[in-house]
């Protein structure tokens, strides 16, 4: 019996699947604005019928998360980023700016290339669709495949409906051998133009260095201040609210809590009320050591799991099972110190500082240690000290007052809706946007003649004759020569 290699079979089915994709991109390319919003609008109602189906679908395979906020991921993904998008102008003529004479006219990029996570599978592939389509881009998707069989459905769910109402066939596409090698062929592929990639610090890495353009995210890690100013009992009710959604899935969900050592005692009082738990100095080190892999990146075992799951996972016998976050109180950043990193579950480091300038400056440390560019939360009620962080804070977005989870992605603030959240060139991205349609399009423009040359000319040469600039440049050069002259007859007199 002959043996069939899986990795080049893979490789195969990527080389069909992006050429049929490449032609429909073209098909996409000639329908009308009206067109294009008919298809994005079954997307969106296809994802709306069966976000909970697809949900308990993607809870159940990966064993992250819950499905009941999986629900509301799906419909975050197929009715508010819908409503953001729907009467954006992405095809076609988008803008006239008769004073400045310019037009602006959408290219869409061709061929999208969607990496999917399986911390939020069917969101992703609902949200990555929707945006590629509107821009009038084929997409592709490449599935993690922890999440393969929630992700075919959710395709097949919104393909169908795209079809029903005008989109070609092959414009939406998805690797049924998902594979590393797969991956890579698809984000190499010449016909492949920009990459959308969500996943590991390794995959977006290799998204970049692929040659083909990409919009990647990298780690969060968001630290989140409690200033004096703030209403505390309400900061910790939301940043618990934003742990514990989706059991911390969400890479805009506070990472460590950072406080002045005056608040602790409040603090630490508001976190139990609210359902966390303080570990001792002993169950920190024992839960610790599953936080991290051996080679420094963040362990799968955790990812998406309650907290009581987490307690005993580690054996922390003390831990009540009605605990919603577990907490660590941490005093260094680095990569010995697994508090102090990216955990995409219901752990929170808690550091006390000596000062405001304290809590800055070990903020600063957090992002730059890991989670550059992309989040920072601060509940405050002083504008002047929100001002102060946002201006040196090194991250994309600054959310104030605000569950940092749902907050990062537009849903509790007015931030554009997106599941890619760019990092910008500080955290190694392409953009520091939330990434809509119009990150996946191109503009060109046309520009209509405002001057002649004659009034630059005359700008130049301050209201001279042009056709007299040589005249003039001669003349500056005769007297040049004239001063050099008399010059020289003065030296040779006092000599």
């Amino acid at each position: 019996m002959e043996i069939i290699d899986k990795d080049l079979l893979s490789i195969q089915e990527v080389r069909n699947i992006v050429k049929h994709a490449n032609l429909a991109s073209k098909e996409l390319a000639n329908m009308s604005q009206e067109q294009i919003d008919k298809v994005v609008k079954a997307i969106s109602d296809a994802g709306i019928e069966h976000a909970e189906r697809l949900a308990k679908m993607a809870s159940e395979e990966t064993g992250f998360g819950n499905a009941e906020d999986k629900t509301i991921k799906n419909y975050f993904a197929s009715k508010v980023v819908y409503d953001s998008i729907k009467d954006q102008k992405t095809v076609g003529i988008i803008k006239e700016d008769k004073e400045l004479k310019t037009i602006d006219i959408a290219i869409p990029v061709g061929v999208v290339a969607g990496i999917i996570p399986s911390t939020n599978p069917t969101s992703t592939v609902i949200y990555k669709t929707l945006i590629s389509i509107k821009g009038g881009n084929a997409i592709v998707i490449s599935p993690h495949p922890g999440a393969k069989s929630c992700i075919l459905e959710t395709v097949k769910v919104i393909k169908e409906a795209a079809q029903a109402a005008g989109c070609p066939k092959d414009a939406i596409g998805v690797i049924t051998v998902p594979t590393l090698q797969a991956t890579q062929e698809l984000m190499k592929h010449d016909d492949t133009k920009l990459i959308l990639a969500t996943g590991g610090a390794a995959m977006v890495k290799a998204a970049y260095l692929s040659g083909t353009p990409a919009i990647g995210v990298g780690a969060g890690n968001g630290p989140a201040f409690i200033d004096r100013s703030a209403d505390i009992p309400l900061a910790i009710k939301r940043i618990v609210d934003s742990k514990t959604f989706d059991h911390g899935t969400i890479c805009a969900s506070e990472q460590s809590i950072v406080i002045e050592k005056d608040l602790e005692d409040q603090v630490t009082f508001e976190l139990k009320k609210r359902g966390a738990y303080l570990l001792s100095q002993e169950e920190s080190e024992k839960l610790g050591t599953f936080i991290l892999r051996a080679n420094g990146t963040m362990n799968p075992a955790i990812v998406g799991k309650s907290a009581e799951h987490l307690s005993k996972l580690a054996g922390l016998s003390r831990v009540p099972a009605s605990t919603k976050v577990l907490v660590a109180k941490t005093e260094s950043v680095g990569l010995d110190v697994p508090y102090s990193h990216e955990k995409l579950a219901p752990i929170l480091a808690l550091y006390v500082e000596d000062s405001v300038d304290g809590v800055l400056e070990r903020s600063k440390e957090i992002l730059e240690f890991e989670g550059m560019g992309h989040t920072f939360s601060i509940h405050a009620n002083d504008e002047a000290l929100v001002k102060k962080f946002a201006l040196q804070m090194p991250a994309s977005r600054i959310l104030v007052n605000t569950p940092g989870a749902l907050g990062g992605i537009g849903a509790t603030t007015n931030l554009w809706p997106a599941l890619t959240l760019g990092c910008g060139a500080m955290g190694g991205s392409a953009s520091s946007n939330n990434i809509g349609p119009k990150d996946l399009i191109n503009i060109k423009k046309v520009a209509y003649g405002i001057k002649e040359i004659e009034e630059i000319r005359s700008t130049v040469f301050g209201g001279r004759d042009s056709e007299n600039s040589h005249d003039v440049t001669s003349s500056c050069l005769e007297q040049d020569e004239l001063v050099d002259e008399i010059v020289k007859k003065l030296m040779e007199r006092l000599m």
